[in-house]
């Protein structure tokens, strides 16, 4: 990853500009074409330094609301687990994390009961029944920035 990359980082992170053709508008800021923008972001990629570009929105201003999930898995059904949670529209993401809740994941939908069926589907399909619910009633933190 060389400064280029790393500007170009900085500048899609927060700065992702709304247009017909966005990498465009960035290399023209950045002295690149579209193409070559296009091309190092490929390659960013293509080597794990970006898993995903989108949009970010504040769930409640859209009349959706949003949820933090935990549930306790066995080790060897994670795997199973994971899939079948991001098979859910909503699901945004999923981690592990070392506590005998190790499994958590965020969920958005248009009302806490449909979170709550889909929850009630995910038991049933996994066979697991230990998943909390922990539903957002304000928001610390919505904006991760990694200055490179």
């Amino acid at each position: 990853m060389d400064e280029i990359d790393k500007t170009l980082l900085n500048r899609i992170q927060s700065d992702f500009p709304i247009t017909s053709r966005p990498y465009h508008s960035i290399g023209k800021d950045l002295g690149l074409s579209g193409e070559e923008v296009i091309e190092r972001v490929e390659r960013l990629k293509e080597n794990g330094i970006i898993r995903r570009i989108g949009g970010n929105f504040v769930p409640k201003k859209l009349g959706f609301v949003s949820t933090l999930c935990a549930a306790c898995v066995p080790e060897e059904k994670i795997g199973f687990f994971a899939r079948i949670v991001n098979k859910y529209p909503g699901v945004t993401h999923n981690y592990t994390r070392d506590s005998r809740f190790n499994v958590w994941f965020t969920f958005i939908a248009p009302s806490m009961e449909k979170i709550e069926a889909n929850l009630k589907n995910i038991s049933n399909e996994t066979g697991i029944s230990d998943i909390i619910n922990l539903p957002a009633t304000r928001v610390f933190k919505i904006k991760a920035h990694f200055n490179l």
